[in-house]
């Protein structure tokens, strides 16, 4: 039996979102829409060799919350491929026993140690940043200032989605992986999942583990307000397929400073596991695509949009290797 506990596999998935999801730098002054109603997303990228193609859906979170996502074009072309790739994650669990160990140590897991306020850990002008932010987006709640930065970060950057109308849960790739199933198409995750071998000690690591956190919260709280206005931007354009607003945006800085907030615990740099994985998620990815390339006339496959645009990403790795890329117009 497997039971998912929230630390630190919440925070280790922070880590995954920093290698596999997106946030945004300033967007255009103007737009505060949210589109609504059924909407199809972004075209598909192509990459091919010969006659064997693959189609690459871009992913992306936020979306808003009230869009419902339906794609024909997806449909069609995953009900004649041969392979599916998922977008990859990054998955930690611990089994029953192991999370009957953690119960001693669980209590308190979100809060600073030695009892510690945000006030005492924060520098002056980031809490009173925070003050102003809080009161906008969260309201009374003297509990949250005792819990580390990190995961006052993501509580701030959670409930600001959610006043602007925006949603992570936006249901697509679940979508797409019942349309895989519907049409019988064989899937090949390149995603990570590991058990924790002692779990107990990783969250007693996690937990007396120096606050390397505050860049991740000076990030969030520098960038929360100007974050949302261009998510809700590329949102709306991702909702039209609208590829020119989509690629005019770039990706920000919040992410990488949770990120290596992460990988700064003692909870991670302690597993080795967890450290190759971080490194290894991308290549299996990549190495499954060509495998598929190579065998299937048609592939689909998912990846986080963030991705699909990055100079260095997957995609741009193909094309170097002599795979034609083409981008949705």
């Amino acid at each position: 039996m497997k039971v998912m506990h929230a630390v630190p596999a919440l925070a280790l998935g922070l880590l995954a979102a920093g290698a596999w999801a997106q946030e945004e730098a300033p967007a255009p002054e103007g737009e505060k829409v949210v589109i609504t109603g059924q909407r199809p997303g972004p075209g598909l990228w192509k990459v091919s060799k010969g006659d064997h193609v693959m189609y690459v859906f871009g992913d992306y979170a936020p979306l808003p919350a009230k869009m419902d996502w339906r794609s024909h074009e997806v449909e069609a072309i995953l009900a004649k491929s041969q392979e599916y790739l998922p977008k990859p994650d990054f998955g930690i669990s611990v089994g029953l026993w192991g999370g009957l160990k953690m119960l001693p140590f669980a209590i308190g897991y979100k809060d600073n140690p030695d009892g510690a306020k945000l006030v005492d850990v924060l520098p002056a002008e980031t809490y009173d940043r925070w003050q102003v932010l809080k009161a906008k987006y969260i309201g009374k709640d003297s509990g949250i200032e005792r819990e580390r930065p990190m995961f006052v970060a993501e509580t701030l950057y959670r409930k600001g989605l959610e006043k602007n109308g925006l949603t992570m849960r936006t249901g697509v790739a679940e979508k797409i992986h019942k349309i895989a199933q519907q049409y019988k198409v064989k899937t090949t995750s390149s995603s990570f999942h590991m058990e924790l071998e002692n779990p107990g000690q990783a969250l007693k690591a996690f937990k007396n583990s120096p606050g390397a956190d505050t860049a991740c919260f000076a990030k969030t709280v520098d960038k929360l307000e100007s974050d949302l206005d261009a998510m809700r931007v590329r949102a709306n354009a991702w909702a039209v397929g609208d590829m020119s607003k989509i690629t005019s945006l770039s990706f920000a800085e919040r992410e990488e400073a949770c990120k290596e907030a992460v990988k700064a615990n003692d909870a991670f740099k302690s597993n080795e596991k967890l450290v190759q994985a971080e490194k290894d998620i991308g290549r299996k990815w990549l190495e499954n695509a060509e495998r598929a390339l190579a065998a299937n006339s048609t592939t689909f496959a998912v990846l986080s949009l963030a991705r699909i645009l990055d100079p260095k990403g997957p995609l741009a790795e193909l094309q170097a290797k002599g795979y034609k890329v083409e981008a949705p117009e």
